[in-house]
């Protein structure tokens, strides 16, 4: 199984929290790390741009990527977000087992219907 570490930039820190939160919830990430005040320099539309940002970095199975990516841009308020997966080459094998089960599926156990009707009927005081 292999790992990467998303890197994505946020408009605001409020904005990284609101995407790291889903992104955890969804179980798309096992873990968000956010940098709330970054400097970023970059071309846009023919000039040079200078705005503060924050940095939202998560930690997922490399097989979400795709997921992760399409969730962010759902999010995201850029047009054109950054939204770049790094391969994890090595690291503790403690950890990566802890993220590979943290983003696995889960099986919600099935309700059988009789003990749905149970659960749906309201309790009797006596004898009617």
């Amino acid at each position: 199984m292999t790992f990467d570490f998303i890197y994505v930039t946020a408009v605001s820190s409020k904005q990284a929290h609101a995407i790291g939160r889903k992104l955890i919830e969804e179980r798309l990430a096992a873990c968000v790390n956010i940098f709330e005040a970054m400097t970023s320099l970059y071309w846009w539309q023919g000039r040079i741009e200078q705005t503060n940002e924050a940095v939202l970095i998560a930690k997922t199975r490399s097989a979400l990527v795709p997921a992760v990516v399409e969730r962010v841009k759902a999010l995201h308020s850029y047009s054109c977000p950054c939204v770049v997966a790094l391969r994890v080459g090595k690291g503790n094998p403690d950890f990566l087992e802890w993220i590979a089960a943290e983003t696995a599926p889960r099986v919600r156990k099935p309700v059988l219907r009789r003990e749905q009707a149970k659960r749906s009927r309201p309790k009797r005081s006596g004898r009617a």
